[in-house]
């Protein structure tokens, strides 16, 4: 066989059923092994971006590791943008390039090695990438094929997950091996994350008792609890110390909205219940999350000021990045793990009596819900709010939701009501405009081409549009909802702040401009539903459900609408605008507030 033929054969041997690609000279001989082959299927799309950002959304709801594979220089260069996506988000994910002929590389010839480019389309994609992978490597030689295979697939899955890209010299792609006797790669004996021994033990025994003491404790959990395959033991642990939850919006999904201990999601877009327990809590025992500073605030000194803090992460980088937030107890170590050991000893935890602040979080919860009546009064368009929670309202359980960047993930996290057997996610780290469409199309095709609701934008939609065709070719059901504001109001708002309200590059009198989607959507063969208030939007809502095969919703927003509430960078946690009285905001307080907090004047 091939080079190429082994190529295919291994990710068939991976659980990949399909692969995300556009051709190219550099690639296309590798391609040619596809020719004829029932067990795997590639997915032509008309962007290599969509590509990598299907990939990256394949392997997040899908058995199989996702694949995206392009030709090199551009095709190469086109697929950063998903490649950044899973390695922020800590995603497994396989990006492969064509690459030009080794004798046509640069320094494949005596004084060639300062040239920039010697072979047509000829780019080192391996040294541009090798800051966003967890290894990027050019194959040295043809039978280092499994070796080279194995090894990628292995550090894409193993501690903190990430992306891998394989380059493929075009001359190595026809070239003739036998499989029997290629070298393979051994996996290292050593655990490549390490609190696993006697230094975990103890200091679970000090989480424990700090569990045991403390008054007002919460839990946080993030997205390395979903990585580590851990959600069940979480849950198992949630109810075995029975304290008030935290999510990230990387782990959103974990809980049902009705949970009776999960108070919310915190954060600089968090519920205000959920930032008023996490500040008030005196211990927070955080597994997972990285803590960033869109979670703790643009000060993460004043983050859960008053609290003992225990940090769990597969990572130490993370753990020893310090700015300001400086953990009592750090644990290098994965989520399931840890969880798994501290159920173990668990039965030597006393619940401490704390009736008092689960009742306190209880009422913050719903004192402070993400969509306020007078958001239903809005007449001439739809609230951005009151969309997304009746959006929820009538989704199944088992519904697959991806937000894209912008206002309207903002708005999805604070105000959606996760179902239990929900999936709702983002890229949230790098969090690119264009998204949701390619993560959508990636996710239908995991699962067997299921249905994906897609939340999008009248600006990330346009970021992607083109592989509209994508879909109505394989008649992928996807619900695509693109709420329209005209414009990027996440970035007026900005602006507004510190801008003098310039809303440069960002709305229509100000260079910005959208063709009519509806007639775009159209164009390509796409049924359209049109939202303009809210006396039709529980009924279009069903309409574009019940729906067979693809279907393009516009929905109709308020271009002053706003993102409520928000922190304000330098503002304490707990205080998000509009801000509340100051003597309704002392009255939340539990800790002493922030001398600033009290210099606020109050906007609500």
């Amino acid at each position: 066989m091939t080079v190429s033929d082994y190529l295919f054969d291994f990710l068939v041997s991976q659980g990949i059923k399909h692969v995300f690609l556009i051709t190219g000279g550099a690639i296309a001989f590798a391609l040619d092994a596809l020719h004829g082959r029932k067990d795997i299927e590639y997915i032509c799309v008309a962007h290599e971006q969509v590509a990598a950002m299907a990939a990256e959304a394949y392997s997040r709801v899908g058995p199989g590791l996702g694949c995206a594979i392009a030709t090199s220089g551009p095709g190469a260069t086109n697929l950063i943008t998903g490649i950044c996506c899973a390695w922020f988000d800590s995603i497994p994910a396989l990006y492969i390039t064509g690459q030009v002929n080794t004798y046509e590389q640069r320094g494949a010839d005596p004084g060639t090695k300062g040239s920039r480019q010697i072979g047509f389309q000829e780019t080192d994609v391996v040294s541009i990438v090798k800051p966003v992978t967890k290894w990027a490597v050019q194959l040295d030689k043809p039978e280092n094929i499994r070796l080279v295979l194995e090894k990628a697939v292995f550090l894409a899955k193993s501690g903190r997950p990430g992306p891998v890209l394989f380059d493929l010299p075009q001359n190595f792609q026809r070239v003739k091996i036998d499989p029997k006797k290629l070298p393979r790669f051994i996996p290292p004996k050593k655990k490549l994350y390490a609190d696993y021994g006697t230094s975990l033990s103890g200091k679970i025994n000090q989480t424990l008792k700090l569990l045991t003491s403390a008054q007002r404790p919460v839990l946080v959990f993030g997205t390395g609890v979903k990585l580590a395959a851990a959600a069940s033991q979480a849950k198992i642990l949630i109810k075995k110390i029975g304290i008030p939850v935290i999510l990230t919006w990387g782990a959103y999904d974990l809980l049902e909205k009705t949970h009776p201990l999960l108070v919310g999601s915190a954060g600089v877009y968090g519920n205000r219940g959920a930032n008023f327990a996490i500040q008030n809590s005196d211990l927070i025992l955080s597994i997972g999350s990285r803590l960033d500073t869109r979670f703790t605030g643009g000060k993460p000194s004043h983050f859960g000021r008053a609290a003992k803090k225990i940090v769990v992460d597969i990572d130490k980088d993370e753990l020893s990045k310090r700015r300001g937030l400086i953990p009592d107890i750090e644990i290098n170590c994965d989520a399931a793990v840890f969880i798994g050991k501290l159920l173990k000893k668990i039965q030597h935890y006393k619940k401490q009596k704390i009736d008092n602040w689960l009742e306190k979080c209880a009422d913050w919860k719903i004192r402070y819900p993400a969509v306020l009546p007078q958001y239903y009064q809005e007449k001439k368009f739809v609230n951005g709010y009151v969309f997304i929670k009746t959006l929820s309202e009538e989704l199944d359980s088992k519904s697959i939701i991806i937000s894209d960047d912008g206002g309207h993930l903002t708005w999805t996290m604070q105000a959606f009501e996760v179902k239990k057997g929900q999936k709702l996610f983002s890229a949230f780290g790098n969090s690119p405009m264009g998204y949701s469409f390619p993560a959508s199309i990636g996710a239908s095709f995991a699962l067997g081409k299921k249905e994906v609701i897609c939340i999008d934008g009248d600006g990330s939609i346009q970021m992607n549009i083109q592989d509209f065709q994508t879909v109505v070719h394989h008649k992928l059901p996807l619900k695509i909802f693109v709420l329209n504001n005209d414009g990027y109001a996440i970035l007026q708002q900005f602006q507004e702040t510190w801008l003098g309200g310039r809303f440069v590059a960002a709305s229509f009198n100000q260079g910005l401009s959208n063709p009519d989607l509806i007639k775009v959507a159209k164009a390509y063969g796409l049924k359209t539903v049109l939202i303009r208030n809210h006396q039709e939007l529980r009924r279009k809502i069903r309409k574009v459900l019940k729906a067979k095969g693809p279907v393009f919703c516009e929905v109709k927003i308020n271009p002053k609408q706003r993102l409520i509430p928000k922190l304000e960078f330098g503002n304490p946690l707990e205080d998000l605008s509009p801000h509340l009285s100051r003597e309704e905001f002392k009255a939340n307080m539990i800790i002493p507030p922030l001398a600033e907090s009290l210099e606020v004047s109050p906007s609500v």
